[in-house]
């Protein structure tokens, strides 16, 4: 598998390949976020999840993929600096704000620093017309931000606050995609990179967690079980899929097409948390995938 992945790097199978990647991390992203937004609070399901993947990754990472190589460990140590801060964030923000609000407004914030660091650090060039996409998904985006938080029943004194985290991690999202895609790519095998994240990446939240509360387990503990294995195989395929589309073909491409996830957090929010849905975002939502294809046929 490793093998016909790098053999299709830079080729049309591997830009098709990519954009197929980018989407179905977009519709388990957003699968994600609302799984750690139900049932439980956030922090738990964080960590209910991590503690799943990470044992997953266990074996993988140990018998079935080649060891990183030793100049790529401190890459990986910053890595897992970004990504705790990100999960730090974003449990934080639905902590204190509605999901719709939200999510719109992290995914909204990242994908213009996302392109503008991958053009400083692999030096991608985005045309004029796909810059005009970007404004389109940003602008549809962060209109259903604004819609939402018109239309959703929210404690408004602390909207600022939840507004603040939100783009904190929308800032860190950019900042993580945009190493992480580095570090995929300075590593021989691509999968090398993806379970050897998902081990060490998997330990600050469980063992925070437990710190947390003296050791004890969330009671019921089996449904939390549930949606963390749940939670888990959705990290892989998503988190993995979106690194694989950066390794593949443009980072900042990937990261746009992925942020097209508000879409399908919407229809989440409907169908999984009793959110409404009405014309109105519907035509943002039209909006945002408009900017996507935008973005895709404008190269």
């Amino acid at each position: 598998m490793s093998e016909w992945l790098i053999s299709i790097e830079g080729t049309e199978a591997g830009r098709t390949a990519a954009l197929v990647l980018a989407l179905q991390a977009a519709f388990l992203h957003a699968l994600f976020g609302a799984l750690q937004k139900t049932r439980s609070d956030p922090w738990t399901m964080r960590a209910a999840i991590d503690g799943c993947y990470g044992l997953i990754a266990l074996p993988i990472a140990l018998f079935f993929v080649p060891m990183p190589e030793p100049e790529l460990w401190p890459l990986f140590g910053i890595a897992w600096v970004l990504h705790t801060g990100y999960k730090i964030a974003q449990a934080s923000a639905y902590s204190v704000g509605a999901y719709t609000v939200v999510y719109p407004v992290v995914r909204g914030s990242s994908p213009a620093f996302t392109v503008v660091g991958a053009g400083i650090l692999f030096n991608e060039r985005f045309t004029s017309v796909q810059w005009l996409g970007v404004a389109c998904l940003t602008m549809g985006i962060l209109g259903l931000a604004a819609y939402n938080l018109r239309h959703t029943v929210i404690d408004r004194s602390r909207l600022p606050l939840a507004l603040g985290l939100a783009l904190m991690t929308g800032g860190i999202v950019a900042l993580y995609t945009t190493w992480d895609a580095y570090v995929i790519r300075a590593t021989a095998n691509p999968f090398t990179f993806l379970a050897w994240f998902f081990l060490i990446d998997a330990i600050a939240f469980p063992l925070g967690h437990l710190f947390w509360h003296r050791g004890q387990l969330p009671r019921p503990f089996a449904p939390v079980l549930r949606l963390g294995i749940l939670g888990a195989i959705v990290a892989y395929f998503s988190f993995g899929g979106i690194m694989l589309a950066t390794r593949l073909d443009k980072v900042g491409e990937a990261a746009v097409l992925r942020e097209t996830s508000v879409v399908f957090a919407a229809l989440f929010g409907w169908l999984m948390l009793g959110e409404k849905v009405g014309p109105r975002r519907l035509a943002l939502m039209a909006l945002i995938a408009a900017g996507a294809v935008i973005v895709e046929l404008g190269n």
